[in-house]
């Protein structure tokens, strides 16, 4: 073989070469073919590597984990109602005709405010009476004096004096008795009326009375409630009858009370125990509205609370979001109810680790992408 044939066969060697490797490297890779694995945590999650710049951009918050104290048992039916000596009826002490009211029902009320004007005919003869009362005090008083000194001189005999004393004590008394039962009915002599006055600081919860309308005496115009304090009668479900007791704590909107009495016998028609707790005031709270409270109990050991827009589903599991290192990986949780726009996570989550709550439905899509 000489030098020119020498030189063909060898260029068409490397020909040959360079074609298998071009071939190589750029044949497709089958369809079965596995996509390339993310970046895993040390339990083999994947990570979800989202720069600090496009997390501003895709507005994601994160935020600590908490230790949980309490877990919530069951939401129950309830009724608001005013404890023992918090509801004040305030009556019409005498009879007569409203002339002006004040206040209607629902309005907040001060101790001492005046609620309505009354007129009436036994205050103007209650203000003659403690007039006559007034002149026969004065009367008697003076001829008292006179025999008293008539005494001492020896002029008369005790006994008259003494007389003279009683009669005056007498008239003191019935003077006291007559300004009494004027102050009791805030009554006023000169214009033959008397006013209704709140006895206690709270909400106007009844009012039967208008202007024009006759009251008898015997009647109650108004119904006050304490604001600062109320009651809440719920029906614990039997199952529960053992497990919430005194103490315990209850939530109605961003109001919180506490269980001050379960009972112990279930009612066979509707299978409940009466479950009473003290609620503070409230917008949510009116006597006689019907609502239902959350009673909670202790929380499991190593549960933790976190907003409830942490917690998404993904793959058909609850998935809590963590921030690490490089990004942020899906965890998967156990969720023991919600309350309060809070969950509880039994596990899955540890104390102080930082959460996702905004942002997670971009980071939902990032994942179900991979």
């Amino acid at each position: 073989m000489d030098r020119r044939q020498t030189y063909a066969v060898g260029g068409a060697l490397a020909v040959a070469l360079v074609s298998g490797l071009f071939w190589l490297n750029h044949t497709p890779a089958p369809p079965d073919a596995p996509p390339p694995r993310a970046a895993s945590t040390q339990k083999g999650q994947a990570i979800l590597a989202v720069p600090a710049a496009q997390a501003r951009q895709l507005g994601i918050l994160v935020q600590a984990a908490l230790s949980a104290t309490e877990a919530p048992l069951a939401d129950l039916p309830a009724m608001i109602a005013p404890p023992p000596g918090a509801r004040v009826a305030v009556a019409a002490s005498l009879p007569g005709v409203v002339m002006r009211t004040m206040v209607v029902e629902g309005d907040s009320v001060r101790r001492g405010q005046a609620l309505a004007v009354i007129s009436s005919r036994d205050v103007l003869s209650l203000s003659g009476d403690l007039t006559r009362a007034g002149a026969r005090l004065g009367v008697a008083q003076s001829n008292a004096g006179r025999l008293s000194q008539l005494d001492r001189e020896g002029i008369i005999a005790g006994a008259r004096a003494d007389e003279a004393r009683a009669l005056a004590m007498e008239a003191r008394a019935d003077v006291a008795e007559k300004s009494r039962i004027l102050r009791l009915v805030n009554g006023h002599g000169g214009s033959g009326t008397y006013t209704l006055v709140a006895p206690i600081a709270g909400r106007v919860t009844g009012a039967t009375i208008q202007a024009g309308s006759p009251v008898d005496g015997t009647t109650a115009p108004y119904v006050i409630d304490a604001v600062d304090r109320y009651e809440v009668e719920a029906q614990l479900p039997e199952r529960l009858v053992g497990t919430v007791h005194p103490g315990m704590s209850i939530r109605l909107g961003t109001l919180r009370g506490t269980v001050t009495a379960v009972g112990t016998t279930v009612d066979p028609a509707t299978r409940s125990a009466m479950l009473k707790a003290t609620l503070p005031a409230g917008s949510a709270v009116i006597a006689g509205r019907a609502t239902s409270i959350s009673v909670f109990g202790p929380a499991p050991a190593g549960a933790v609370s976190v907003p409830s827009s942490a917690v998404t589903n993904l793959d058909g599991n609850d998935i809590v979001f963590v921030s690490t290192a490089n990004g942020f990986a899906p965890r998967k949780v156990a969720s023991g109810g919600s309350n309060g726009g809070m969950t509880l996570l039994l596990s899955g989550i540890r104390p102080g680790e930082r959460v996702v709550t905004v942002g997670t439905s971009a980071l939902k899509a990032l994942a179900q992408a991979r």
